[in-house]
């Protein structure tokens, strides 16, 4: 019996090991705040971002589809969705407050797993693909939108490949966009190409 009590004696602490203990979880938790404050603090590479929605297969929408129905329209894959997650995650280092949408399903699902709760619809935004005679009034209104655009953090914009063509003059694949700035000229101007993180940190 007195092998096995020796066995089992309860492991005797240094003297001070509590203090010890909680000045280690004190300066545990300081140091998680710092971080979070450091990232809070990113600035992104430009004020805003215009960015195309996640991946749906296809092009453009069926026959007939109704902008209140999603199952008339196309819509994100599988894979869309996580690069949409993965796009909110890759961007939570710069405070995204505002979040404009094109009323578009796969814009808004987009919107909302990045970004949950923070976007609204702008109709100024939605896609043209179908009806190309808007293109000239839709992106006078988005340009105006912009222009006029104030506020905290980086305004993120999540539209179709027309509309960005057409602002830009380039062609954006799916879940990819672009921080742009207005320039000296008074137009908007590229600053960098965003693209979603694969292994999504």
């Amino acid at each position: 019996c007195c092998m096995w009590a020796a066995r089992w004696r309860p492991l005797r602490r240094a003297p001070g090991w509590r203090g010890r203990h909680r000045a280690e979880v004190r300066r545990r938790a300081l140091l998680a705040g710092a971080l979070a404050a450091a990232a809070a603090r990113a600035e992104a590479p430009a004020p805003i971002l215009l960015l195309r929605h996640a991946m749906a297969p296809g092009g453009g929408d069926p026959p007939g589809f109704r902008l209140d129905d999603c199952a008339t329209q196309r819509n994100l894959s599988a894979e869309g969705r996580e690069q949409a997650r993965r796009i909110g995650r890759q961007l939570a280092a710069f405070a995204v407050r505002t979040v404009w949408t094109s009323p578009w399903c796969r814009c808004r699902e987009t919107a909302e797993l990045a970004f949950p709760g923070r976007h609204r619809d702008e109709p100024a935004f939605g896609s043209f693909f179908q009806a190309p005679e808007r293109e000239v009034q839709q992106t006078r209104q988005a340009l105006a939108l912009l222009r006029a655009w104030r506020g905290a953090g980086p305004l993120v914009v999540v539209t179709h490949q027309v509309n960005i063509s057409a602002l830009l003059g380039v062609v954006p694949g799916q879940g990819t966009g672009e921080w742009v700035r207005w320039g000296p000229d008074g137009r908007l101007e590229r600053v960098a190409a965003f693209t979603p993180d694969a292994a999504g940190s």
